[in-house]
């Protein structure tokens, strides 16, 4: 029987998923990628295939999942089998660099950023931006991770010679400019099949760490899971429409990224900085209960839909 095979390596961001997928009766099953084998001499069984890996798969002890399953997507691709968000997207996931050079292709404008290896290169790299404000950030990240806001060099010298240093895992730093926001806010758009569904209004005021899944790890201090706020750290932005949705579906089409969220700050002078892609987006489902639109049951029906179309 055909199904639906769900690439994976953390239960707790698939479980939304798959109970969609039980709603409307599509068979599935999940491939774990943090460990496992692959016969290169068998063949792939038939079916749809969708690729949730995530950059930071290391921070839950599944280091070497993307790589794994880097080498299970030339496989299956290699056999002709429908891929969702395959090699090209995880690319993506797992490099800023290769986001941000694929951005400016496409005409959407990124931050200032250099990318270096090295405490010593970390540094004078920082010294390129010149008394404005910048931020550190990890090459191979999610969840915000390594992102620290500076103010001079000698802070991000404490910081880098310091104990609290965070070796990236790829061993590459991003510096970047900091973006200057009128309200302290972002807007993450949501893609399903390449096409947009809704952008959210991420509040920012208390931190970089904004994963929107309802089931985060403890460390994410800024996850959303049970909070009781007058202010919703997540909204969904009713009738959002700008000129840089079709970019971002032009350059999904571009890549073969089917699923992602992208995220973009303004200035103050209304200027989009757009600044990351991912591949392994969540959703918040508060935000989405607020607003009627489900991101994980479009995302059933796409699958379902594209299940269906095999021969």
């Amino acid at each position: 029987m055909k199904k639906v095979y769900i690439i994976h390596e953390n239960n707790e961001w698939t479980i939304h998923l798959t109970k969609r997928l039980d709603e409307l009766k599509v068979p599935y099953e999940e491939w774990h990628l943090d460990r496992g084998r692959l016969d290169l001499s068998k063949e792939p069984p038939e079916g749809v295939f969708y690729n949730r890996m995530s950059a930071s798969s290391h921070t839950r002890g599944h280091r070497f999942a993307p790589e794994f399953t880097a080498q299970v997507l030339a496989w299956l691709e290699s056999h002709g089998r429908k891929v969702f968000n395959g090699t090209r997207a995880l690319q993506l996931e797992v490099s800023k660099v290769l986001q941000y050079l694929e951005l400016t292709k496409h005409g959407i404008q990124t931050p200032r950023t250099i990318a270096a290896v090295g405490k010593e290169q970390i540094l004078e790299a920082a010294a390129k931006f010149v008394d404005i404000p910048f931020i550190t950030k990890h090459n191979r990240a999610g969840k915000g991770l390594g992102v620290q806001l500076f103010q001079s060099i000698d802070a991000l010298r404490s910081y880098v010679e310091g104990p609290a240093f965070e070796e990236p895992v790829d061993g590459i730093t991003l510096i970047q400019e900091y973006i200057q926001a009128p309200e302290s806010f972002i807007t993450r758009c949501e893609f399903v099949g390449g096409k947009f569904i809704y952008a959210v209004k991420v509040d920012t005021s208390e931190g970089f760490q904004l994963c929107p899944a309802d089931a985060c790890q403890i460390g994410d201090l800024f996850c959303p899971v049970g909070e009781t706020v007058e202010k919703p750290k997540f909204q969904i932005i009713e009738g959002f429409n700008d000129p840089i949705i079709k970019k971002y579906e032009q350059i999904l089409s571009a890549n073969h990224i089917n699923v992602a969220g992208i995220e973009f700050i303004r200035n103050s002078a209304g200027e989009i900085f757009t600044y990351d892609i991912n591949t392994n987006t969540n959703y918040n489902s508060d935000a989405e209960e607020m607003a009627g639109k489900f991101g994980m049951l479009e995302l059933a029906k796409f699958l379902k839909n594209e299940l269906n179309l095999l021969h």
